[in-house]
C-alpha cells in the first residue's frame, strides 16, 4: 500500500516507485507497480467511504481536458466551497450525456444535493440540472468558477511526471485515487484512531 500511495501522493512515475523500493530492499517490477495502483487505488477510495465529511452545499462544476494514449479526453471536476473534490468523470465527449453521467453518479453516491451549482456557460448545464436538482440554484457568472478551474491546474500538475494515461479505465483509476489523496490530506475524512489514554 505504500508503493500506491507514493505514487498518487509525490507525482512519480512507476519506474520511480520502483526504485524508491529498491534502495528499501523490495525488488518489484514497475509493472507490478502499476497494476498494485490500479488494483488496490479503487480499494483504498471504497474503504474510506464511510469516513468521509460530507460534502457542501455549493458545487463549483467544469471541464478540464488530459490526454489518454494520445487522444484528448474530458474530465468532468467539481468541488465544494471547502475544497472538497465531489466526484470525476473521464469522458470521450463533451455534452449532456456525459454532464448527465456526472451529476448522476456524485448525487447517488453522495446521497447529497447542493442548494447552488456553479458552472462555466456550457449549454448543456441548465437542462441537466433542471432536471437532476432542480431545486439548486444554477449559477453562471464570470470569475466565480476560478476555483475549480485552479483545482484543474494542481490536477494536471500531479499528472505531468506519471509519463502518460495509456487507457480510458487508467486515467478514472488514477483522476479518482488523485482526488481521494487530495481530500484526505485536506482532512476531509475522519481517519484518526483515538489513543486510549493512561488508565
Amino acid at each position: 500500500m505504500v508503493a500506491v500511495r507514493w505514487y498518487l501522493r509525490y507525482g512519480l512515475s512507476y519506474r520511480d516507485v520502483e526504485e524508491l523500493l529498491a534502495e528499501r530492499g523490495v525488488a518489484v517490477d514497475h509493472v507490478t507497480v502499476y497494476q498494485w495502483v490500479q488494483r488496490f487505488t479503487p480499494l483504498l477510495a471504497d474503504a474510506a467511504r464511510f469516513a468521509r465529511h460530507s460534502p457542501g452545499d455549493r458545487w463549483f462544476v467544469d471541464e478540464t481536458y488530459v490526454k489518454v494514449a494520445g487522444v484528448w479526453r474530458y474530465v468532468y471536476r467539481a468541488i465544494d466551497q471547502h475544497g472538497q473534490v465531489i466526484d470525476v468523470l473521464v469522458s470521450k465527449r463533451r455534452d449532456g450525456e456525459a454532464a448527465r453521467r456526472f451529476f448522476g453518479r456524485a448525487l447517488t453516491t453522495l446521497k447529497v444535493r447542493p442548494v447552488e451549482v456553479v458552472t462555466d456557460a456550457a449549454p448543456v448545464y441548465p437542462r441537466v440540472l433542471d432536471e437532476l436538482v432542480p431545486a439548486a440554484w444554477h449559477h453562471v457568472e464570470q470569475y466565480e468558477n476560478n476555483r475549480i478551474e485552479a483545482d484543474h491546474s494542481r490536477l494536471k500538475h500531479r499528472l505531468r511526471p506519471m509519463r502518460g494515461l495509456r487507457t480510458d479505465r487508467t486515467a478514472t483509476v488514477i483522476i479518482r485515487g488523485l482526488a481521494f489523496l487530495q481530500n484526505l490530506r485536506r482532512g476531509h475524512y475522519e481517519l484518526a484512531t483515538e489513543t486510549p489514554g493512561p488508565p
